[in-house]
Parts: C-alpha cells; sequence; structure tokens
C-alpha cells in the first residue's frame, strides 16, 4: 500500500467529490507524512489491529469526515466511500500480483470481501459495495472511462507529485515515486490529469517491479512488516495517551 499510495491517492482526487473535499479541508501540501499516518493507521488498524483497535481509529476518521462537507459534497456519501476503498483495493490486487504472482480465484473473491471491511468501518452500508468481483469489474471499469478529473485535482496532483516539506532523506525517492505513481494510473485517469507516458518509462517501471518482485518476497517477514508493525504501535501509543493523559506525560 505504501508503493502504490500515490496511485491510490491520485484515483481518489480523480473523483470530483473527493478532490472538492480534499481542496476545501485537507492540509495534506503542508503535512504529507501526518495524513500518511492517518491514512496508514486506519488501514492497519482496521486490517490487523485488535477490535478495539479497530473500532477506535474508525470512530476517530469517521468523526474527521462528518466535518468534510460542502456545496455539492459530504464524506459520509456511500458513493464516495465506495470509490474510496476500490482505489485501496485494485491498487493493493495490482501490485500485490505483480511482486508475488497471481491469487487463485478463491483467494481473490477472500480479499475482495475481506476489504469491504475498510469502507464498512466508517459507516458506508455493506450493501453498498459490489456484491462479487464480477461487479466490481464492470464498477471499475465504467467508473475509471467517465470520470472527469477536475482542475482541484490537477491542483491537489501537482503538489503531491512534487512535496517539499518532507525529510530531506526521503526527497531522493520522489523521482521514483513519480514514476510508479503515473505508470500505474489507468490510461483514462492518467490522461485526465494531464500526465504523458511513454514506452521508455514504461521499460523502467517494469524493471523496478522486476527487480522489486525478486527482492521483495525473499526479505524476511519481520523486515517486511516493518511498517505496519511501527504504524500499529504508533496508534497504540495515541489510544494509551487518549485513555491515560496523565500517565502519558505530555509526550
Amino acid at each position: 500500500m505504501l508503493a502504490g499510495g500515490g496511485r491510490a491517492t491520485l484515483l481518489q482526487i480523480a473523483h470530483p467529490g473527493v478532490a472538492a473535499g480534499v481542496y476545501d479541508h485537507s492540509d495534506f501540501a503542508e503535512r504529507p507524512l501526518d495524513r500518511l499516518r492517518t491514512t496508514m493507521s486506519y488501514i492497519f488498524g482496521v486490517l490487523f489491529g485488535t477490535v478495539d483497535e479497530g473500532r477506535a481509529i474508525s470512530r476517530a476518521v469517521a468523526g474527521m469526515h462528518r466535518r468534510v462537507t460542502g456545496p455539492g459534497y459530504h464524506a459520509d456519501d456511500p458513493d464516495l466511500q465506495v470509490w474510496v476503498n476500490a482505489t485501496l483495493y485494485d491498487t493493493a490486487i495490482l501490485l500485490y500480483q505483480r511482486i508475488f504472482g497471481p491469487l487463485s480465484p478463491a483467494e481473490l473473491d477472500e480479499c475482495f470481501h475481506q476489504y469491504a471491511v475498510l469502507a464498512t468501518s466508517i459507516g458506508c452500508p455493506e450493501d453498498a459495495w459490489p456484491a462479487d468481483r464480477a461487479t466490481f469489474g464492470a464498477y471499475w471499469q465504467h467508473t475509471v472511462t467517465t470520470l472527469q478529473v477536475s482542475d482541484q485535482a490537477r491542483e491537489i496532483a501537482a503538489a503531491l507529485m512534487r512535496p517539499t516539506n518532507i525529510p530531506a532523506v526521503l526527497r531522493p525517492a520522489k523521482p521514483l515515486n513519480r514514476l510508479v505513481t503515473i505508470g500505474l494510473l489507468p490510461e483514462p485517469i492518467r490522461a485526465g490529469f494531464g500526465y504523458t507516458w511513454s514506452p521508455g518509462r514504461q521499460r523502467i517501471l517494469d524493471a523496478f517491479l522486476a527487480t522489486t518482485k525478486v527482492v521483495y518476497p525473499r526479505l524476511p517477514l519481520r523486515l517486511r512488516d516493518t511498517v505496519k508493525d511501527y504504524y500499529l504501535d504508533d496508534l497504540r501509543r495515541r489510544l494509551a495517551r487518549r485513555r491515560n493523559p496523565r500517565t502519558a506525560g505530555g509526550r
């Protein structure tokens, strides 16, 4: 999800309703790592945390969403919730199979149904999520070919693709992030943002993913779980401070 985070985000803001909410209410450009922490804490907390941890972070995210409302949009809109979740699911499946190989139909079905929890945990009606993968496929194809990327979305994307307020140690990775993000976008969405693509860039992206396919699955599981463990530990520390503000010592 970290590798595909840029793709998922651009797909999300390609929806005019999501773009408007982000444009009016988010401070992602000034605090990109804080925005990343919120997203990762929610995903890992719901999927890998305890039931209580998942409920706590879900309540927090739902509370933030209730404040995101404006002309023609509100974050509690099931259509927007389904689309945001769809981008997370499609990105995860795309990258997982590029790196680890194809999943069986049964595994794909199981993953598809489990991913619904990321939407339903923050109030999306269960019946709003497509009933099966075939229904999802039709929904996905229709959406990516009909969305009209707004000027607001393009402005947000420009800030995301060339962030300035990030630690110096992360700056060398910006070109790779742009390559992966733009290269993995569906062509209609890529064109909507005004990005160009070329066979040469495709070869570089394919080479990067091929190298990752060789290296990443062979890394120790503990190392591969580092990001997940970091964000879960961070979530647990913050929840503990909420429960026991005096013992937290103001850290």
